[in-house]
């Protein structure tokens, strides 16, 4: 699962956050798909190592509080359906 991960996350572009967040309902300004595009890019090795130490909270800044939720929700969500697989 790793590899496949890694190998996604090598060719994920910032259209592919946009168009994600968009089909969840969320619409990021520039600024919230940037931040999650290099969030992700940076630290995706990180989280995958160790899920449990996240906490979602600590970036509500970096999103109107709209899409804070709605971002939240969508990470939640995903992480109840996957995170047994981490």
């Amino acid at each position: 699962m790793y590899n496949l991960i890694e190998r996604y996350m090598a060719i994920m572009t910032k259209d592919d956050v946009a168009n994600f967040a968009t089909k969840k309902g969320i619409n990021l300004s520039d600024a919230e798909v940037n931040f999650t595009y290099n969030f992700l890019k940076k630290n995706w090795r990180d989280y995958l190592k160790n899920p449990n130490v996240f906490d979602i909270n600590r970036y509500k800044d970096n999103f109107s509080p709209e899409n804070f939720i709605k971002v939240k929700k969508v990470f939640e969500e995903y992480y109840q359906k996957f995170g047994s697989f981490l």
